[in-house]
């Protein structure tokens, strides 16, 4: 089969659609570091000045709120820093959101993307003017079962996104022209859109030591996926530089701290309340392993990444902007 290049891909859905493709350089402002933003949303702004590459939201309340509300304001807040979700969607935009729906497990096991994480961004992606939101993911379990049980498929629906199963005779062989994979069979539908969203969520993995935002991208590849473990740092760098990732967003409300990444027994998880966004998916993966415990210095897919230009090691270097959410 022919390989296609991802920019083919968009040339075609657009010469298709008669639309014009063009990128608008909108700059936005960045919160001042040591503004108190406690309790309110960041509001949007369209001051020249630097836009912001990373919003940490934590939930600061003396009492735990319902997973539902804290997860949906740390979004929110996550967001808002960064700009609010205009800096990335334009009226009329195809928007993919990419969770983790890889297992057939309750979101209280923290295997798969918290629903109102999902649900909250593609809510947002609707009020920046989005004209379709999909979410989708090529899970390791059942489809069926997995975007069923892990909540996100009716709490997408519910707002008006376009719950995609992924079906296995679409992929399509496409030109990576990476330092490991020239090629690979991906979902034409995920790079026809206009912005893809990245949202995994924080959790232990048997092999890799965490599962983040550039092996969350496992989810849109399809073939042998098995193949990948031979040299996974690898791959996924190849993966991620196609990509060329936009946002990321990464859930940790709930994490899973160990047996990943499927998980499965409770004692795992823990409640951290916080949501990460920006658009370093480096710098991202390295937060989401100091979550969990280690030194993304010695996490070998961060440390890849960083190798291969992908974005910075040390998160703290982007001043990211921090958000006390009650």
């Amino acid at each position: 089969m022919t390989a296609k290049t991802r920019r083919e891909f968009l040339k075609t859905a657009a010469a298709a659609s008669g639309v014009v493709m063009f990128t608008p350089d909108r700059i936005w402002a960045q919160v001042a570091s040591g503004a108190d933003t406690s309790g309110a949303i960041v509001p949007e702004t369209t001051v020249s000045a630097k836009p912001a590459q990373l919003s940490i939201a934590r939930w600061q309340s003396n009492t735990p709120g319902d997973v539902q509300t804290v997860a949906t304001s740390l979004t929110e807040q996550a967001i808002a820093a960064l700009g609010g979700m205009g800096r990335f969607v334009s009226r009329g935009d195809v928007v993919w959101l990419k969770p983790n729906i890889g297992w057939n497990a309750a979101p209280e096991l923290a295997a798969n993307t918290n629903p109102d994480v999902v649900t909250t961004l593609a809510r947002l992606c609707f009020e920046a003017g989005a004209k379709q939101v999909k979410v989708g993911d090529n899970p390791c379990n059942n489809p069926r079962q997995t975007y069923q049980r892990s909540g996100i498929a009716e709490a997408v629906a519910a707002v008006g996104a376009d719950v995609i199963t992924l079906d296995p005779r679409r992929f399509k062989d496409v030109a990576l022209g990476g330092q490991r994979l020239s090629s690979w069979p991906l979902y034409p539908e995920v790079l026809e859109a206009d912005l893809v969203i990245n949202i995994p969520i924080v959790k232990h993995h048997s092999l890799c030591r965490v599962s983040l935002g550039m092996k969350n991208y496992m989810g849109i590849i399809g073939g042998d996926r098995s193949r990948w473990h031979q040299a996974l740092s690898e791959c996924l760098c190849d993966i991620t530089d196609f990509m060329k990732p936009r946002l990321t967003v990464l859930d940790a409300v709930r994490i899973l701290t160990a047996h990943g990444p499927r998980g499965g027994n409770p004692s795992d998880v823990r409640r951290e309340d916080v949501v990460a966004a920006g658009t370093d998916i480096v710098a991202l993966d390295a937060f989401g392993a100091e979550l969990l415990g280690h030194d993304p210095s010695e996490i070998v897919t961060v440390k890849a990444g960083y190798a291969a230009g992908l974005g910075q090691l040390d998160y703290r270097s982007l001043t990211p902007i921090e958000v006390a959410v009650s």
